[in-house]
């Protein structure tokens, strides 16, 4: 598939991923003229474990896996897990966990859809009903 090529380079890391939400990663991110860029190795190897899952299933469906494209792709927040994690001196502080739900959809490439005919309804105000009436009247 056309597509884990880039994460198979990310988890090398040969290649950065431009993060602005993180402050305390500075100067990787040099060659892409920014200055916070990181390696999210991990992220990348639960991709690339759900691109090979979903590969897998379109072979098992008959489809042509080369020609295979994401159609859509969306991570979704999921209800945090708590647990919590014992310390010294009798206290307990939490110990969370941030799942997500993630939304795969591929189809093969050579699949067009033709547009339909568009059909345009002009909504038109009361007065503009009225004259449109009337043309049709004195026109008949």
């Amino acid at each position: 598939m056309r597509h884990s090529r880039g994460f198979e380079k990310e988890r090398q890391s040969k290649d950065f991923v431009i993060c602005t939400a993180v402050a305390d990663i500075v100067g990787i991110g040099k060659a892409f003229g920014v200055s916070k860029a990181r390696h999210p190795v991990k992220s990348a190897e639960f991709l690339l474990g759900l691109l090979k899952n979903a590969e897998a299933n379109a072979d098992a469906k008959g489809l042509n896996t080369e020609n295979l494209i994401v159609k859509h792709i969306q991570v979704n927040q999921a209800p945090k897990q708590r647990r919590r994690t014992y310390r010294a001196h009798g206290r307990i502080n939490p110990y969370m966990s941030n799942p997500c739900h993630v939304e795969l959809i591929l189809t093969e490439a050579d699949e067009t859809v033709a547009k339909g005919e568009e059909v345009v309804s002009k909504r038109l105000n009361s007065r503009q009903q009225g004259a449109a009436r009337r043309r049709a009247i004195t026109s008949s």
